[in-house]
């Protein structure tokens, strides 16, 4: 279920928490509506309000900070190509074979990050390296260095895409970590619970029933914000494969 699913899908239960509510004060028996019960109600209810924002709270930094984090990491890979190109350049022009593998692997780099196929492939199975990735160590490991510099250049070679190895390693990892979606579920209960204990004592109007649903709507929007965020490379708020895209720009030059 997407992320809109899900935040449409809390505002309908939330708002049914609300239903329940009315339900309840009308069908529970005066002696149950007393001033100690509506005291009772309106503690827990404060209560479990104060825990219900603290870890939505807790929620929206985490995901914001994995976004962040992903959204960095991607521009690490992109600057770190540009750095192996130039250091193949710099090499000589027995290392064309593996700029051209390098600009090469750069478009499926791209699906595989932001495809349909995204970060976990067809079985399955664990992140592995791209055929065209593997044809790039390849190209750089069949060099032939003949003096000091080029030995030099080779290994800081092999050393950056190593280092693009274990980011793209990260990236999918981060991905497939993902949000738990038993605290979005737990989050969800205890506002349509929050709700419930709203309309238990109160009579709603119609100005009531448009705060109530502006509050639903607000409430949904931040669990949406959460999901979104901890799926950086689809939805709304998609990290943008422009740095990527410059990269293999540069790399064509």
């Amino acid at each position: 279920m997407d992320a809109l699913a899900i935040a449409l899908l809390a505002a309908l239960l939330m708002m049914g928490g609300a239903g329940a509510g009315v339900l309840l004060r009308r069908t529970l028996p005066d002696h149950h509506l007393n001033e100690h019960s509506k005291d009772v109600v309106r503690l827990g209810a404060s209560l479990v309000g104060t825990i219900t924002a603290l870890l939505l709270g807790l929620l929206i930094t985490s995901a914001k900070t994995a976004y962040e984090t992903q959204r960095s990491e991607v521009r690490q890979i992109a600057s770190k190509l540009v750095l192996l190109d130039n250091q193949l350049r710099r090499y000589g022009a027995e290392a064309d074979s593996a700029r051209e593998a390098q600009r090469r692997a750069m478009a499926p780099l791209i699906d595989r990050i932001w495809g349909e196929r995204a970060i976990r492939s067809e079985s399955g199975a664990p992140y592995r390296p791209s055929i065209e990735g593997d044809l790039v160590y390849e190209a750089v490991e069949a060099l032939n260095p003949q003096n000091d510099v080029q030995r030099s250049l080779k290994f800081r070679a092999l050393s950056t895409l190593a280092s693009i190895t274990e980011i793209r390693v990260r990236l999918f990892e981060q991905s497939e970590a993902g949000m738990p979606r038993t605290l979005i579920a737990i989050v969800i209960l205890w506002l349509t619970l929050l709700f419930a204990s709203f309309t238990l004592f109160s009579p709603i109007n119609l100005t009531g029933a448009v705060v109530l649903a502006v509050i639903a709507a607000s409430a949904s929007a931040a669990i949406f914000l959460i999901l979104e965020l901890n799926h950086p490379f689809s939805g709304l708020l998609r990290i943008s494969p422009e740095p990527l895209r410059d990269a293999l720009g540069s790399l064509a030059s």
